[in-house]
């Protein structure tokens, strides 16, 4: 039976580009920049919906590199596929809180306007660290702070209605217990940015 998370997102896969501003997609392009990604790495993205950072990402990797997209919503995985046929580029179609992946396989994971979504935050975490290289970077990035984030999806409502940022001494407990350290966390207004290193 599909979870109410999963059909809601489903519901937005047809539409969910059109949130995104040309302001909003130079300030992630210039966030994503600063990521330190070099060719040859592979990626996760967590939360993937239909792919928005796949461009970004995958032109920093280059061809022998590889992009690697989750998200639990099929409408949103179908669309990512077909927005992004790229030999670098794959898209699975999983809950990120049972990755389907080998121990430490990526170089990096990202989860992009996602992480409040996930109904299991801490055992997100420590499945991103398993999949982690030691060293690799884990970052949750959104182009609105923690508070800024919890009244847009209050004032949405629905199943997404109480979908918010975990407080910052939350999330670094959920780092510490996943044994992430170097924790740094920025929330002001019009951005939230919290990174982590697999110390695994």
């Amino acid at each position: 039976m599909q979870d109410l998370h999963q059909e809601f997102f489903d519901n937005l896969a047809a539409e969910w580009d059109l949130q995104y501003t040309a302001e909003d997609l130079e300030r992630l392009s210039y966030l994503v920049g600063k990521l330190p990604l070099s060719p040859g790495m592979s990626i996760l993205d967590l939360g993937c919906g239909t792919g928005i950072l796949f461009d970004l990402l995958r032109r920093r990797v280059g061809p022998d590199g590889l992009v690697t997209g989750v998200d639990f919503a099929l409408s949103m995985v179908q669309r990512a596929h077909r927005n992004f046929p790229f030999s670098n580029v794959t898209v699975v179609d999983a809950n990120t809180c049972c990755l389907p992946f080998k121990d430490s396989s990526y170089d990096m994971a990202i989860s992009f306007a996602a992480f409040p979504h996930f109904t299991d935050k801490d055992t997100t975490v420590r499945e991103t660290s398993r999949v982690l290289k030691r060293g690799a970077p884990f970052y949750i990035i959104h182009l609105l702070s923690s508070k800024e984030l919890a009244d847009l999806h209050h004032k949405a409502g629905g199943v997404v209605a109480h979908d918010m940022l975990p407080p910052g001494e939350e999330l670094r407990r959920m780092f510490a217990e996943a044994r992430f350290d170097e924790v740094r966390i920025d929330d002001h207004p019009g951005l939230f940015l919290a990174s982590a290193v697999n110390a695994k």
